[in-house]
């Protein structure tokens, strides 16, 4: 099986091994190492389309793209299509080139204001903001992340995507639950491939994806053009590395050594400090090396001991510290 290579609009997509937007995680600094490590295209956290909002410091932080390598891929969610139009062109002003529409996220705070995946139960609505953002971020090409249905008794998956299709939608990804599944159970792949089999648009699937070989059996079982991946990159970046190899050579790659993980991981730390600053860099950076810790067996006293760190030196010098040991080894 060869990597999957995909074009949304003009935008070659390679490999078509995308970073999923993730509200609080997929921020630049993230971005760019996920990219650095074999991502083909890494869409940005949800930034808001409330035009009220645009000029706050988190804003800024989330519409900032400079120096990041194309294509630019950014996320907005809302519910009133004029609103998420103009949040499209503010976003295409300030350097997207694809723009993202949010209609899978299953959180409370987004579903009660009708955002989100709660626009599933909406067609009619789905419709007019497909077409109003199509409109508004012309030429440039507009995609669209949805679930398999509202709730488990109305999987409306496929007539979503094919209004999106119809409305002008460039692709489509798809997570494999439902708004009412949340992040519970298994994600399911059956409904992906029925409307990947009904669209002659790119289709991504989404949800699960959490090592090389998943990867190859959802894209085999789905035929997607491509897989999305979320948590499983949160503290191992380095499975798009490892997916792109074992896509390609059909075997899978040594995980990276301690001097690597250490290195990428104060690179990390390094880039944090430098975006947010020393206050808010120090405690974004808490949630990465704690993803960090999991992945290894001495984690847990490491997470213990870094989260209450205030200053960023005190914050690297113990990550520094913690993987200056030979004897440690990825956990199993």
């Amino acid at each position: 099986m060869s990597v999957p290579v995909a074009f949304i609009g003009p935008y070659r997509i390679d490999p078509a091994l995308i970073l999923a937007p993730m509200a609080g995680v997929t921020d630049k600094p993230f971005r760019l190492l996920c990219k650095r490590l074999g991502a083909g295209l890494a869409v940005s956290e949800m930034t808001t389309s409330d035009e009220r909002l645009w000029d706050s410091k988190k804003s800024r932080w989330r519409m900032d793209h400079l120096g990041e390598p194309e294509p630019i891929s950014v996320q907005i969610a809302g519910y009133d299509p004029q609103v998420l139009a103009a949040a499209a062109r503010h976003n295409l002003a300030h350097g997207a080139q694809i723009i993202d529409i949010n209609m899978g996220c299953p959180a409370k705070k987004v579903c009660k204001v009708d955002a989100g995946s709660a626009l599933m139960k909406e067609p009619q609505l789905v419709e007019r903001i497909c077409r109003a953002v199509v409109q508004a971020a012309s030429p440039a090409p507009v995609t669209l992340k949805i679930r398999t249905g509202w709730c488990r008794a109305v999987r409306n998956g496929l007539e979503i995507a094919r209004i999106a299709r119809d409305a002008g939608i460039a692709a489509l990804a798809v997570h494999g639950r439902t708004r009412e599944d949340q992040y519970l159970g298994q994600a399911e792949y059956d409904t992906i491939a029925i409307i990947k089999s009904q669209l002659d648009i790119p289709v991504f699937a989404n949800g699960d994806i959490d090592t090389p070989e998943k990867a190859q059996h959802v894209l085999r079982h789905t035929g997607c053009d491509g897989v999305l991946i979320g948590r499983a990159a949160q503290g191992y970046p380095w499975i798009f590395r490892e997916a792109g190899h074992f896509l390609r050579h059909g075997r899978l790659l040594a995980p990276p050594t301690d001097a690597e993980i250490a290195q990428t991981m104060l690179d990390h730390l390094q880039a944090l400090y430098a975006f947010y600053g020393e206050h808010t860099g120090v405690r974004v950076a808490r949630k990465h090396l704690g993803w960090y810790a999991k992945t290894r067996p001495d984690g847990e006293s490491f997470r213990r001991r870094v989260v209450v760190v205030e200053s960023a030196s005190e914050q690297y010098d113990l990550g520094a510290a913690w993987l200056a040991s030979p004897k440690i080894a990825l956990a199993a």
